[in-house]
């Protein structure tokens, strides 16, 4: 069967029973290698437990997501983090996508009830949580209690108003599904940016930093994180695309987006070359902060292709072969409360 380039005809394919499509190499120059943190098949155990301790899901949904990996993301996005920053890590992306399992077909009352629960439980990580609440409300007070024994003040202080703006950004996404509203691409980045969390991570990544906020908002070093962000979006979008295609919901993908358009790869390189000068122990921290988002690229990638989350088992393969089978799949998105089914 023919191989064709993302993105395929759309008319081709509601005729096609399947066509081959080729992701294209993003990262073909990137220059992080894939790392993966030294601690990460023990964190894995005690965070995967934990997760598994709220009971959030059925049997059948707990062990899909758990194929899903969510603790390799953040052992490969954080390979220098010590045993304690890995654990909170790895507890952050499976909370992370307990939250989006929720939310992802929730109404726009629903989601923001939830964001509400979750977001109190991060402010408020010492008190206990009423009886019968939402059980995700637990389990974020848990992780944020944990990880603030570790954090410095301003690591905490970013996280908690990154996280809310990432709340508020899932509740517009639930709002935008419930009125239909397709975005243009320009509005599509400004919420997908804060929908896919990556600002809360960066701030995971930061856990034992005392960067001021003045120098994270530098132009540099601001414009640097951003373009690490749209390159996720537009890497997980990719990597995601077969799933949604299988589901009828692609509409709300980029994968019409390419890499090279913007020239994302170019602009992350010239900004690195221009990553501000301060002098003291503080330059070495800003290094090891922007690294961190070089490699929140890399790691991205690499977990795309090694869990199960977007290719099966065939994840490897298809990390050489670049080439992905396109079919329909009949039937409706499954449900995380129900019979979470395993992207692939």
């Amino acid at each position: 069967m023919e191989i064709t380039p993302l993105r395929p005809d759309l008319t081709a394919l509601e005729d096609a029973a399947s066509i081959d499509v080729y992701l294209p190499r993003t990262l073909e120059s990137w220059p992080w290698p894939r790392r993966i943190n030294p601690h990460y098949a023990k964190v894995k155990q005690r965070s995967s437990a934990w997760c598994e301790s709220f009971q959030a899901f059925s049997h059948e949904a707990q062990d899909a997501f758990n194929k899903c990996d969510f603790n390799l993301l953040a052992s490969l996005a954080y390979p220098d983090l010590d045993r304690a920053g890995c654990r909170v890590g790895c507890d952050l992306m499976n909370l992370f996508f307990c939250i989006d399992e929720y939310t992802d077909l929730a109404t726009a009352d629903v989601a923001r009830a939830e964001a509400s629960i979750v977001m109190d439980a991060i402010r408020s990580p010492y008190n206990p949580r009423p009886f019968g609440e939402w059980i995700i409300g637990e389990m974020a007070r848990q992780f944020w209690a944990n990880a603030i024994l570790i954090a410095t003040p301003l690591a905490q202080a970013r996280f908690v108003d990154s996280f809310q703006t990432y709340l508020d950004a899932v509740v517009q996404q639930a709002e935008d599904r419930a009125q239909e509203h397709v975005r243009s691409t320009e509005d599509y980045f400004q919420l997908r940016r804060e929908t896919i969390g990556a600002k809360p991570a960066f701030a995971v990544g930061e856990l034992y930093m005392n960067i001021p906020q003045e120098v994270i908002d530098h132009p540099v070093i601001s414009k640097l994180s951003e373009l690490c962000v749209d390159m996720l979006i537009i890497g997980n979008d990719i990597c995601s695309y077969h799933v949604e295609w299988q589901r009828g919901d692609e509409g709300h993908n980029l994968v019409t987006v390419v890499m090279q358009q913007f020239g994302f790869v170019d602009q992350f390189f010239e900004q690195w070359r221009h990553i501000p000068v301060f002098g003291g122990p503080l330059d070495e921290e800003i290094r090891a902060y922007c690294n961190m988002l070089g490699n929140w690229i890399r790691g991205n990638d690499s977990w795309s292709f090694e869990s199960e989350r977007y290719f099966g088992v065939r994840g490897p393969e298809i990390q050489t072969s670049r080439s992905v089978r396109l079919s329909r799949k009949l039937g409706p998105k499954a449900h995380c409360n129900s019979d979470l089914q395993l992207e692939a």
